[in-house]
């Protein structure tokens, strides 16, 4: 299964950028236009996903990994089986932004939010494959290691059961962080009945980032 891009949300950039509403003007939309044309020249997405079946232990059985906190346990009580993936733009979409990041900021930024509303499109997209796949069962939504009480730390026992840096690229630091920056983790359960919608800040790839989050508010999202 190929990583697809396929769109680039403005409304969604836009709420990166924190934009407050109102009509959005003539010179940051020929910036908009320009940075979207060179991110998607330059965006190579990649996925590496696997299901397993998961043990009462929330242990994934067969591998080491047991999943950690209490709010993916509850994500996840319907399940039996669950999916670990891995989602990158690639890195050329990461020396692309780093560029912009040494010359021209005002660039960087705007970068940087279709950067990541690109990453959700190629996760959303994913999902859906995903879902497809595993029809007539159903899956939950997607849930990243350091969100809630899952610890950031997750990420080293995700990366080893899936071989993430061998199979797509994608590298990780000793504070966990990714390298490209525009990639994502995640865990999706898969149920024998409808589960319900829980989207927001523990699926958004601006988590660690976000301005709302930090004032204690939350985005529209």
């Amino acid at each position: 299964m190929d990583g697809r891009l396929t769109e680039i949300s403005r409304r969604e950039v836009l709420r990166y950028l924190q934009w407050r509403g109102g009509e959005v003007p003539e010179e940051l939309a020929r910036q908009l236009d320009g940075c979207q044309a060179a991110l998607l020249a330059a965006a190579r997405p990649r996925v590496v996903w696997q299901r397993y079946d998961l043990c009462p232990d929330m242990t994934l059985l067969g591998t080491a990994f047991r999943l950690q906190g209490q709010a993916v346990a509850r994500l996840l009580a319907d399940c039996r089986e669950v999916i670990l993936f891995c989602a990158t733009l690639g890195l050329e979409t990461e020396t692309r932004l780093r560029r912009a990041q040494a010359g021209n900021m005002a660039e960087a930024v705007v970068l940087d939010a279709m950067g990541s509303a690109a990453i959700e499109n190629v996760c959303d997209n994913l999902c859906g494959d995903l879902a497809k796949q595993f029809a007539p069962r159903y899956l939950t939504d997607r849930f990243s290691p350091g969100y809630g009480d899952m610890p950031i730390a997750q990420q080293r026992a995700l990366f080893d059961t899936l071989d993430v840096t061998r199979k797509i690229g994608v590298t990780l630091t000793e504070s966990y962080l990714m390298v490209p920056q525009k990639s994502v983790t995640a865990v999706v359960g898969i149920a024998d009945r409808p589960q319900p919608r829980r989207r927001g800040c523990g699926s958004c790839v601006n988590f660690e980032n976000c301005a709302y989050r930090k004032e204690g508010k939350y985005c529209e999202a």
